[in-house]
C-alpha cells in the first residue's frame, strides 16, 4: 500500500484524497488539519447565509468517510507542530493543501487603526473561525495569535458603526456587504455563531459603501451574488450613475464577456435608482481608489480615496481629486496570498510553492514524494470547482511516481507515531462529536445547528467522542 498524507481538509485537500482513492485501490490517505474540524473554506469561508454552496460539505464528508481515507484534525504542521522533513518520514508521499493564508494590505496610512479589519477576519467572526481576533488558541495547537485584538468577539467589529467601508469589488466583497445588511430573520436559522448574530441583530449600521479602484466592467464579483444584494429586506441599493458612466464599455456592454455584461446590465438597472424608506442604504462605487483611513477619537473614522480614471491599457490612473467617506468599520477585500510553510520552498512573488504539476521543486529539481494542489499551487484563483482539475493533475503525477515512492519504509501507522511525539490528533469520531454538540448548542438556543466558536469548546466536544 501506498501512505499518503494530504496536508489540508478543504475542497482541494478533499478532492486530492478523492481522486488517489479512486483511481488506485493500493492507495491509503490520512488528511491532516490543523483545525479540529474538516472541510476548510467551505465550512470557514462561505458565508452562513448561502446554504446550498454550504452543503458542499455533505460531498466533502463522503470523502473522508471512505474506508481508506482517514481525517486526522488537530495536526499542525511546520515549526510548532509536525516538521515537513518528519511528516516525509511518515508517509510515501505529501501533498499539501494549504490555501492562501494571508490577507493582501492596502499599504497606506491609517490601515492599522482600530475598526479597520481584513475582510477575512471579519468573516472569520461570523463563521466562528477558532482563531478569530479575540479568541486566542491554546498554545499547543500552535494557532497563530490575532495581529491585533480589540476583542471584536462580543460585538466589538460593529459597536458603534453607523458607516462601512468594504474595499473591493470581488465576492468576497459582496459577501460581507450582504452580512452587514442581513437581519436577525434571516440568520437565524443558519449556523451562524450566537454571539454573532446576537452582534449583527443590534447592529446600528445605516450605510454600507462598497468601493473598487477600477469600473463596473472589471469587477471580480459574480452576477448571482450581486443580484443578492438587491433582494436584501429593508434595504435600499443604488450605484452613481456618473461613476458608472466613466467605464468606456458601460454605454453598450455587448462586446463585453457574458459575466461582465451580466454585471453591467444589473448595475445600470440600479444607477440613480430612488430609494424608499429602508433601514440600510448600500452604495456600489467605482473609480475610487483608497489612500489613507483617516483617525477620529482614536479610530478609523474616515477613508480618503483619490478619484481615478481609466487609463487606456485596462488600469486607472490617479487625477488628484479626493473624496473623504464616514467609516467607523472598514473591511480590505483586495485578494490573498499564500504563505511559506517551514520546511518547503516558496516563491515570495507568486505566493506560492514552486512546482512541475505539482510536484515541488527545490532548486528546480524535483523533490521526490513532495507535491501541492490548490492555491498553494497555482494561487488563489478560480471558484471551489476549479480545484478537481487542479487535485487531479497533481494526483496524476503522483501516481506516476508511486513504483518509486512505494519502495521506502514507512510507519505502519503514522497517527500512533504522532501521538507518541506528543500530537493527539481529532479522528472522525472526534469530529462527530463537536457537529453533536454544536446540534445541541442550536437546541437549547431555540436554532438549529450553531457552530462552537472557540478552540476550547471544539476540543472539549471532541474529547466527548467516547461518551
Amino acid at each position: 500500500m501506498l501512505h499518503v498524507a494530504v496536508v489540508g481538509s478543504g475542497p482541494s485537500g478533499c478532492y486530492t484524497a478523492q481522486s488517489l482513492v479512486q483511481q488506485d485501490p493500493r492507495v491509503r490517505v490520512d488528511v491532516l488539519d490543523r483545525l479540529p474540524c474538516p472541510y476548510g473554506l467551505v465550512r470557514y469561508g462561505v458565508a452562513p447565509d448561502h446554504e446550498k454552496i454550504k452543503s458542499l460539505q455533505n460531498t466533502l464528508r463522503t470523502v473522508l468517510e471512505h474506508e481508506r481515507v482517514r481525517f486526522l484534525g488537530g495536526v499542525p504542521v511546520g515549526p510548532d507542530g509536525v516538521p515537513a522533513a518528519r511528516l516525509r518520514e511518515l508517509y510515501h508521499a505529501v501533498v499539501y493543501c494549504v490555501g492562501a493564508a494571508a490577507d493582501r494590505r492596502l499599504g497606506i496610512p491609517g490601515e492599522d487603526l482600530p475598526g479597520s479589519w481584513s475582510a477575512t477576519e471579519f468573516v472569520s467572526w461570523y463563521s466562528a473561525h477558532p482563531d478569530s481576533p479575540g479568541l486566542p488558541a491554546p498554545p499547543s495547537l500552535s494557532a497563530p495569535a490575532p495581529e491585533r485584538g480589540d476583542a471584536p468577539a462580543d460585538g466589538g467589529f460593529l459597536r458603534g458603526v453607523r458607516s462601512a467601508v468594504v474595499i473591493g469589488v470581488g465576492n468576497v466583497a459582496v459577501d460581507v456587504t450582504r452580512m452587514l445588511a442581513r437581519g436577525v430573520t434571516e440568520l437565524s436559522p443558519t449556523d451562524i455563531p450566537h454571539a454573532a448574530l446576537t452582534a449583527l441583530a443590534a447592529s446600528g449600521v445605516t450605510d454600507i459603501h462598497m468601493v473598487g479602484r477600477r469600473g463596473p466592467s472589471q469587477a471580480r464579483f459574480t452576477t448571482k451574488e450581486l443580484r443578492e444584494l438587491g433582494a436584501l429586506p429593508d434595504t435600499g441599493i443604488v450605484a452613481d450613475p456618473a461613476e458608472l458612466a466613466l467605464d468606456p464599455a458601460y454605454p453598450d456592454p455587448s462586446a463585453l464577456p457574458a459575466p461582465q455584461r451580466r454585471n453591467v446590465e444589473v448595475l445600470r438597472g440600479w444607477a440613480g435608482a430612488p430609494t424608499s424608506d429602508v433601514r440600510r442604504l448600500i452604495r456600489l462605487r467605482f473609480f475610487l481608489r483608497p489612500v489613507e483611513l483617516l483617525a477620529r477619537a482614536g479610530r478609523v473614522g474616515a477613508v480618503r480615496f483619490e478619484r481615478t480614471v481609466p487609463d487606456g491599457r485596462g488600469g486607472v490612473t490617479g487625477t488628484g481629486r479626493f473624496e473623504d467617506v464616514e467609516a467607523q468599520l472598514v473591511l480590505r477585500s483586495v485578494g490573498y496570498r499564500g504563505v511559506p510553510l517551514e520546511g518547503l520552498p516558496f516563491d515570495a512573488a507568486a505566493g506560492t510553492v514552486p512546482h512541475l504539476a505539482g510536484r515541488v521543486l527545490r532548486g528546480g529539481a524535483v523533490a521526490p514524494g513532495e507535491y501541492v494542489a490548490g492555491w498553494i499551487k497555482r494561487g488563489p484563483t478560480g471558484v471551489i470547482g476549479t480545484n478537481r482539475p487542479c487535485a487531479k493533475e497533481t494526483v496524476a503525477s503522483l501516481l506516476e511516481d508511486a513504483p518509486a515512492l512505494a519502495g521506502r519504509d514507512v510507519a505502519g501507522d503514522p497517527s500512533a507515531a504522532l501521538r507518541a511525539e506528543g500530537v493527539e490528533p481529532v479522528e472522525w469520531a472526534g469530529w462527530r462529536a463537536i457537529e453533536r454538540a454544536e446540534a445541541e448548542l442550536g437546541a437549547s438556543l431555540g436554532r438549529n445547528v450553531v457552530k462552537l466558536p472557540d478552540w476550547e469548546s471544539l476540543m472539549a466536544a471532541a474529547r466527548n467522542a467516547g461518551a
